[in-house]
């Protein structure tokens, strides 16, 4: 398992190497979400949290307008003018994106050298890529004065997503590498984007993530197809209730009357979005009450409604929660992210962790082929400078 700190001491040094300089630090964490799956799109809430897997960066200021850039990690580099950003379909567009959306507002910037490492897995659902657009804006915030508030970089960094990297996100990736709070989830309505922090009591518990090392060709035409089966439900209730905007406004009762008629498929997707959001809501009482198990329970009925009735699961994922939930060390497991691959999130008592690991990863190889990756995370704060 991944435990080790990463050494900013390093990054400073590279940073050096490459540039000359004395670099400015600062960091934006991936994230988890505890859950609230696939309801983000359909105006419904999400429990995510931010993790100590960070992406970091380092960053000074050039006299001229150039941007000379460093990726530690791919050992890479990058140069160009500040007047001729373009997408270029490598790490290089989470920064330029980002440093774009800054120039389309008339944000007062020049050039500047950046080195970006980190120590979050990349292609693992942690939200590696706001992580990185995060820590770059709320860099080039300090390191300009530009006095962007956190809003307005969860926003940017959102848009940069769209407009560079080409990906259509919802906002709580960025949202929650910014707001991230350490002990805490964060409720977050994704309509409104009014968030409460609810305590994530963990003591004598970890969050271990078991990566299926699955990457299903069906992630992309999946995920769009729950959206417009999502969209088509709502349509079929608006006809009848005009106000109704998203599945957010929808009752069961409605579902029942409007959708069932027309489309068993179709009820079935939007069903399990509305008591998703039901049980999230009943999560978030039983947090504020200390009582991790029950939100354990509510984690695997999670799981069987993105498996059975969102089926937005696969066969290495259903064998991952199937196999813990018969282990009394583990209180609660789910599949996590937009499905088809990806990584479980469990709730392991901390002194089986171990143990568990070894058994789990012998019995997946043996059962799917795969090896198990594994990554066991803490909940942290959300992007800062570091001293």
């Amino acid at each position: 398992m991944l435990s080790d700190k990463y050494d900013t001491g390093l990054l400073k040094k590279k940073f050096s190497a490459y540039f000359g300089a004395e670099p400015l630090l600062f960091r934006s964490p991936g994230r988890i979400n505890i859950i609230g799956e696939h309801t983000d799109y359909n105006d419904g809430f999400v429990l995510p949290a931010a993790i100590d897997k960070s992406a970091y960066v380092a960053i000074s200021k050039r006299e001229d307008d150039n941007i000379h850039l460093a990726s530690i990690a791919f050992n890479e580099t990058y140069t160009g003018k500040i007047t001729e950003l373009r997408p270029l379909k490598s790490w290089t567009d989470y920064v330029l994106g980002v440093t774009d959306q800054l120039l389309k507002r008339g944000m007062a910037i020049g050039g500047f050298n950046l080195a970006l490492d980190g120590d979050i897995i990349i292609g693992a659902g942690l939200s590696s890529s706001a992580a990185v657009e995060c820590a770059v804006l709320y860099a080039l915030n300090e390191l300009f004065a530009l006095g962007l508030s956190k809003m307005e970089m969860v926003k940017m960094a959102q848009a940069a997503e769209h407009t560079f990297a080409g990906v259509k996100c919802g906002i709580m990736d960025q949202f929650t590498s910014v707001f991230g709070k350490a002990g805490h989830g964060v409720q977050l309505d994704c309509r409104s984007l009014a968030y409460e922090y609810v305590p994530l009591s963990m003591e004598g518990i970890k969050i271990v993530l078991f990566n299926s090392n699955v990457s299903h060709s069906l992630a992309s035409s999946g995920y769009n197809t729950r959206r417009q089966q999502c969209e088509q439900g709502v349509a079929w209730v608006r006809k009848h209730i005009p106000e109704v905007r998203s599945l957010r406004d929808v009752s069961q009762e409605m579902l029942r009357q409007y959708v069932l008629p027309k489309d068993a498929l179709i009820y079935k997707r939007c069903q399990y979005v509305l008591e998703e959001n039901l049980r999230l809501l009943a999560a978030c009482e039983d947090l504020k009450k200390g009582d991790i198990a029950a939100l354990g329970q509510k984690m695997f009925r999670t799981h069987e409604g993105l498996s059975r009735e969102y089926e937005v699961s696969c066969s290495e994922l259903d064998w991952l929660v199937q196999y813990v939930r018969n282990e009394k060390e583990v209180l609660g497991a789910r599949m996590m992210g937009g499905g088809f691959g990806g990584c479980s999130i469990n709730l392991v008592k901390e002194n089986a962790v171990d143990a568990l690991v070894e058994k789990v990863s012998a019995q997946y190889r043996q059962a799917t082929g795969l090896t198990l990756d594994v990554y066991a995370v803490q909940i942290a704060d959300g992007t800062g400078k570091i001293a």
